[in-house]
């Protein structure tokens, strides 16, 4: 098989194809032949050093793929056989083109379900639909403001919006704003606009209310500007802190800048507000995939009606897996990023 290794920390150049023989499926696993596999920003923070539950380097990263059983282990239920097409959540390991994962982070693709979209949906539309859906307690009507909305959760969370009927503000780059109003965003706002900062922008646009809902994955100085815009009874949820992230290389002097911006919720305080502090990371989930794969099915029911479609930004082959991290950290991307693994 062929995999793609974080050899060190550092940038995208530390990322090594390197060819090792095929696993053999352990109890309760099965093995997929990956067709696709997903790229996402947890794998750059990795990559750069800076993430709290890589595994100690070299590893191989890699959060969900889509691909073909070819081989089962003991101990796997009845439901999934050889050449059945699938797409997984992995811990870690999915830049390969074979691997090994537990039954129950699998879930069968239907034949309509296309390689590239069964990719794009485990890690990015799961966090989406428990940030919105189970924590956020979204609803018809609510503002939501989605930063980072060109990006694959992001656009995970824009699609799950317009199901559910709310109100959305989208933060991006200029050059992504038709794009995202073409796709169904309310309210498009330009981040890198110094004269258009996104708070006042939002207080503007709601009367000097705020929002419901806000989705962050930034960190940083956007921690405290998130937590005013939220009107009583509003929640922000943390999905990420790319504001780590200054470069493409670990910058420790970057890192304490933006510990230092940490806010002091207390619990008297967030009653005071009536506003609510929520964190989400699907891959501190793997004790819960009974419920994970209760929220997957309803993804997929609205993925079988019609309700939306993944948007592909960009594929590379795996072994481009570090052109793909450039591709992703120069903030070129809109949409899911994708690896496609060759015949070998």
């Amino acid at each position: 098989m062929q995999q793609v290794w974080i050899t060190k920390a550092g940038g995208p150049e530390v990322l090594r194809p390197l060819d090792a023989p095929d696993p053999t499926p352990a109890n309760g696993e099965v093995r997929i032949r990956v067709t696709a596999a997903g790229v996402n920003f947890a794998d750059v923070l990795g990559r750069m050093g800076i993430y709290p539950d890589a595994p100690a380097l070299p590893y191989v990263p890699g959060y969900e793929v889509a691909g073909v059983i070819d081989a089962i282990g003991q101990g796997v239920n009845n439901q999934l056989h050889e050449g059945d097409r699938v797409f997984a959540l992995t811990r870690f390991g999915g830049y390969s083109n074979v691997v090994c994962v537990p039954h129950k982070q699998v879930f069968k693709a239907y034949d309509w379900l296309s390689d590239t979209d069964a990719a794009a949906l485990p890690l990015t539309y799961l966090t989406a639909y428990i940030a919105l859906v189970v924590m956020g307690s979204a609803r018809k009507g609510d503002k939501v403001l989605i930063h980072g909305a060109a990006g694959g959760v992001g656009l995970a969370a824009l699609d799950i919006c317009k199901i559910l009927g709310v109100e959305s503000f989208g933060t991006a780059s200029l050059s992504k704003h038709p794009f995202l109003l073409e796709r169904g965003l309310t309210h498009a706002l330009d981040y890198r606009n110094p004269d258009q900062d996104y708070e006042q922008v939002v207080g503007e646009l709601t009367g000097g209310r705020g929002v419901n809902l806000i989705l962050d994955p930034l960190g940083g100085i956007h921690w405290r500007k998130n937590y005013r815009l939220l009107v009583p009874t509003g929640r922000v949820v943390h999905f990420g802190a790319s504001s780590l992230a200054s470069g493409k290389r670990r910058s420790l002097l970057n890192i304490a800048r933006q510990l230092l911006t940490l806010p002091r919720y207390t619990p008297l305080g967030l009653m005071d507000a009536n506003k609510g502090v929520l964190g989400v990371n699907v891959g501190h989930l793997w004790g819960e995939m009974d419920r994970v794969r209760d929220w997957m099915a309803e993804i997929v029911t609205w993925y079988d009606a019609f309700a939306f479609r993944p948007y592909i930004g960009r594929t590379f082959p795996l072994a481009e897996a570090a052109e793909a991290h450039h591709y992703l950290q120069d903030r070129q991307n809109i949409g899911k990023v994708l690896l496609i693994p060759g015949d070998k």
